[in-house]
């Protein structure tokens, strides 16, 4: 995606303190802060009451549109508890554009002590879709003979893409592929996805790779500290892992969520980025939530347009979210006292100031 051309990114609104987090962190790509005018957003209410209203067609349209624009960004939304409501909007939104990877990564947050005495960065590349959130339920039989059955399944080629991102993702960022499926207790069905993995592996002989059973893989992890992971991992276990490793780095308001979609040779075709937390109804109206994961999100959906502009104004959005934090501008999870709207204010200070020092210096 070439960024002289017109940039149309989907903007999914979401429910509570999601969308009030949202609605801040878009405030980082105004041209104003960024200088990217040719920035287009259109906007889809996700909120619960209006996916129910239109019967979710709304999730649709948006999916329709993300897979012609290749990018989004979205606010955290409710899924309701009663299985006959509208449900998730994410799994609908991941089938819809073929999303088959959820990217999430742990990092160091400066001035904040990380558990474990972690330090390198841990991505978790969690497979999207299928497996234990797509699954058949039933129950039969009554009293204590009742019966409740779950039919899983995955497809080799969503294991397939998980796997090749998983190593792509490795080589670029210098890591070690480490972690993957139970598959001596679950051979036919987990073993699909290992069978990938190691394919993979011989296919990029220069990445390391370090295989482990799930559960080995939660207990090293307490004693990593210096080496960069990425750690494949199937649905339900990323959904679990990811949020575990993002919260050993401080906060789960710490670090941005993507769903990729891929094309026939696994390359990205979509980008959807969003905030791994939910809705925090406890907070919506105290302007005291962290923004930093959707600033963030901001900051990876620029990765994924091409142009030296959107590069540099990305790298402005990471660095300077980070360096907020460094500098003492803390919200109150991570021991601060500053408001939501204070912190992005000093990200969209900070911002301004680096790609005006950038540009002075010819980068």
């Amino acid at each position: 995606m070439n960024s002289t051309d017109m940039i149309r990114i989907c903007i999914l609104q979401g429910d509570q303190t999601g969308q009030e987090l949202l609605d801040e962190a878009l405030r980082v790509l105004d041209p104003s802060v960024i200088g990217m005018s040719q920035l287009a957003f259109e906007t889809f209410d996700l909120s619960l009451e209006n996916r129910g209203r239109t019967k979710n067609e709304v999730v649709r349209e948006a999916a329709a549109r993300i897979l012609e624009t290749g990018l989004g960004i979205k606010a955290a939304t409710i899924t309701p508890g009663d299985p006959d409501d509208v449900g998730s909007p994410n799994a609908l939104l991941r089938e819809l554009v073929d999303g088959s990877v959820v990217l999430r990564t742990g990092r160091r947050i400066p001035s904040v002590m990380p558990l474990a005495g972690v330090h390198a960065p841990i991505a978790v590349v969690r497979m999207a879709v299928e497996g234990a959130y797509a699954a058949e339920e039933w129950r039969e039989g009554e009293g204590l003979d009742e019966v409740a059955y779950n039919k899983r399944f995955i497809t080799r080629r969503t294991c397939r893409a998980v796997a090749e991102f998983t190593f792509r993702y490795a080589a670029a960022h210098h890591a070690t592929v480490f972690g993957g499926p139970k598959y001596t207790v679950s051979p036919i069905y987990e073993g699909m996805f290992k069978e990938e993995l190691d394919r993979a592996a011989r296919s990029h002989r220069d990445v390391r790779y370090d295989p482990q059973l799930i559960d080995a893989t939660y207990a090293l992890l307490l004693e990593t500290h210096g080496e960069a992971l990425v750690i494949p991992a199937l649905n339900r276990d990323g959904d679990n892992l990811s949020d575990l490793v993002i919260k050993m780095f401080g906060t789960i308001a710490g670090a941005e969520s993507i769903v990729f979609g891929f094309d026939e040779d696994f390359n990205v075709k979509v980008a959807l980025t969003e905030a791994p937390h939910g809705t925090a109804p406890s907070l919506q109206g105290k302007n005291i939530a962290n923004p930093m994961a959707m600033i963030l999100a901001c900051g990876a959906l620029l990765r994924n347009v091409e142009g030296k502009e959107a590069a540099l104004a990305s790298r402005a959005i990471y660095e300077s979210a980070l360096e907020a934090v460094y500098n003492g501008v803390k919200t109150p999870d991570l021991g601060g006292q500053a408001s939501t709207t204070e912190f992005v204010d000093e990200v969209i200070r900070e911002a301004r100031g680096k790609l005006d020092v950038w540009d002075a210096l010819g980068e």
